[in-house]
This record gives C-alpha cells, structure tokens and sequence, in this order.
C-alpha cells in the first residue's frame, strides 16, 4: 500500500504540473513544475512521507534502465551524429564550462554570504 500511496503522491505532482503548464501556455515542461510542486509540498511538511520514500528508493533502483533508449537512439543514429560531431562537441565542452562557472560563482557569493554572518 505505500508504494501504491507514493506512486500516486509522483503522478498527481505531475499531473498538475502538466495542467499548468498547459493550461498557462508556460514554456517550461509540466514534469518540471510537477517537480517543483512536489518539492515544494516537502519543504512545507519538513519530511518525505514513508510512502513517498518507498517509491522513490524503488524508482532508484531502477534508473539505470532509463539510459537504454539514450543508448539504443546512439547506436541507431551514430551516423547521423557522426556528421554533426563538432557541433555537438563544441556543444557539450561550453555548455559544461558555464554550469562550472556558474556553480563557482554562486558557491563564492554563497561563501560570503555565510562568511558575513558568522563575523557578526
């Protein structure tokens, strides 16, 4: 019953992030704000309910059958990625290089922040 429980607690965050999403035309993927939804609701209760633990450690414990696709759609299109290789690349090493920058930057002001506060 707590799995049952949980599983249901997931779906309906998704299921209002969806309505939301289309329902305001928003740009921004219904399970992403069924996400926020959902951590939202933690914060306010302060803990994650038993049932809602025991469908995401089962969910976990399953995730890495969630990289098959991404694997297969690789070898099925490797020729189409093959020609597009540089872009792809060039891609991947600038957007990795500003999420560092970024997380480097946030966690400085962060930093300071604390630092600030202890001195006080």
């Amino acid at each position: 019953m707590p799995l049952i429980l949980g599983m249901s607690m997931l779906l309906a965050c998704q299921m209002l992030g969806e309505m939301l999403a289309r329902g305001l035309a928003l740009p921004i993927p219904g399970p992403v704000i069924g996400m926020v939804i959902l951590l939202a609701a933690l914060i306010v209760r302060g803990k994650v309910p038993e049932s809602l633990r025991v469908s995401g450690e089962g969910l976990l414990r399953y995730l890495t059958l969630l990289f098959v696709p991404a694997g297969v759609g690789l070898m099925v299109h490797g020729a189409l990625i093959g020609r597009d290789v540089l872009p792809i690349l060039v891609t991947l090493i600038v957007s990795t290089a500003l999420t560092l920058g970024v997380t480097a930057w946030v966690l400085s002001r962060l930093q300071g922040r604390l630092g600030k506060g202890d001195r006080s």
